[in-house]
């Protein structure tokens, strides 16, 4: 059995990205830059108002000047004739000769003249390429595209991106006693886990190729073990991860190599990590609570780091104050599912693995490091968003 930070050091080891794919930039979402995006155009392309008014010159401030016709946005830019002004539009081309752009608040009308009194300091005018130029890196290699940078890489006039490929996964469920939720029946229970893993893997980029339940039978495991390796880069496994004589777990995959087969902390003591025929295989505890809380702290930073984003980003903690007592910890690195009060952190009441109402509360984790004293109300805590 290793400690948390070691299992961390093994997956951040063994989650390299899988390769490089273009995408068209409206199926971007969510992925991870494999290349810069470099911008193709200026932006803006030229001059252009930042207000609705008039284009004017400085010169001919303040007095009555003739409106010589409009610029529209997307339109070509025109010249300015000499003692007059132009209604203009936000976003439009400013005109050649113009220097200044005042608000039509500020502006009054008569018929075809516009009148106009002493200029203030503000000219709103963009200028071409204040924001950027071609060529400029508006986004680096590894940045997860998401709707704000979506945006700056419309703004480079991109119709595609170089992104990482996305992990496929294949979830199996294991245990006689799971169903279909909406199905279960004496002495069964609703397969809940693998709809919560399902969920999260999503979240941190992964493409799910198959969800199944399986029987603890042997055989029938063997034959799913060996097409969810062919079909995915990574397989979950959840449940079947002790030691009685039907958990097979582990044993349904043919030469599997453990990269750690325990993690010393609570809940999700049993989880595991290893290789088989050249792929991932991560098992989970089968407890609805423990599979959720091992995949937020190891699914996710593995499946990061395999969708080509560093590893440790899917893990930010950060500091908090405690609402209330907490107890001390023992020999092994415990994760309390907790909820905010305000700013200060509370545990919930029911720490029980197999517990889903308070799974469905949580919506952090305090860190208890081994052999952690108790602690007093205020104090500081380590945290992560669940």
């Amino acid at each position: 059995m290793i400690g948390f930070d070691d299992a961390l050091a093994l997956i951040a080891e063994a989650a390299r990205p899988l390769g490089v794919e273009t995408v068209p930039l409206a199926e971007a979402h969510g992925r991870v830059l494999a290349a810069p995006v470099i911008a193709q155009v200026d932006h803006p392309p030229a001059d252009v108002s930042a207000m609705d008014g008039y284009a004017v010159r400085d010169a001919d401030l303040p007095g009555r000047l003739a409106v010589a016709g409009e610029s529209l946005p997307g339109g070509p830019v025109g010249d300015l004739p000499a003692g007059a002004c132009m209604r203009i539009f936000t976003g439009a081309p400013v005109p050649r000769g113009a220097d200044r752009i005042v608000m039509q608040e500020d502006v009054g009308r008569d018929g075809g003249v516009a009148v106009f009194g002493v200029a203030g300091p503000a000219r709103h005018i963009r200028a071409r390429g204040s924001d950027f130029t071609k060529g400029d890196v508006l986004l680096e290699t590894g940045r997860l595209l998401d709707s704000r940078a979506l945006v700056a890489a419309a703004g480079a006039d991109l119709a595609e991106v170089e992104v990482w490929r996305r992990p496929h996964l294949v979830i199996l469920g294991t245990g006689d006693e799971l169903a279909e939720p909406g199905a279960a029946a004496a002495w069964t229970i609703p397969d809940s886990a693998t709809l919560g893993v399902a969920a999260l893997a999503a979240e941190w980029g992964a493409k799910l190729v198959a969800r199944k339940r399986l029987k603890d039978d042997l055989p029938v495991m063997q034959r799913a073990a060996a097409e969810a390796l062919e079909a995915a880069e990574l397989v979950v496994v959840t449940g079947g991860a002790s030691v009685g004589e039907r958990d097979f777990a582990k044993a349904m995959f043919e030469g599997l190599e453990l990269i750690f087969s325990k993690v010393a902390i609570r809940p999700g003591k049993p989880v595991w990590l290893g290789r088989a025929g050249g792929k991932l295989v991560i098992g989970l505890p089968g407890n609805p609570t423990s599979a959720m809380v091992t995949a937020r702290l190891l699914l996710a930073p593995l499946l990061a780091g395999l969708a080509g984003r560093v590893p440790a980003e899917a893990l930010r903690w950060r500091w908090a104050p405690l609402a209330e007592c907490l107890g001390p910890c023992d020999g092994r690195e415990t994760f309390i599912r907790a909820k905010h009060d305000g700013e200060p952190v509370r545990a919930l009441p029911n720490q029980d693995s197999s517990a889903q109402k308070t799974l469905a509360d949580a919506a952090l984790l305090i860190r208890r490091r081994p052999g952690a004293p108790a602690s007093a109300v205020g104090e500081i805590v380590e945290i992560l968003e669940f």
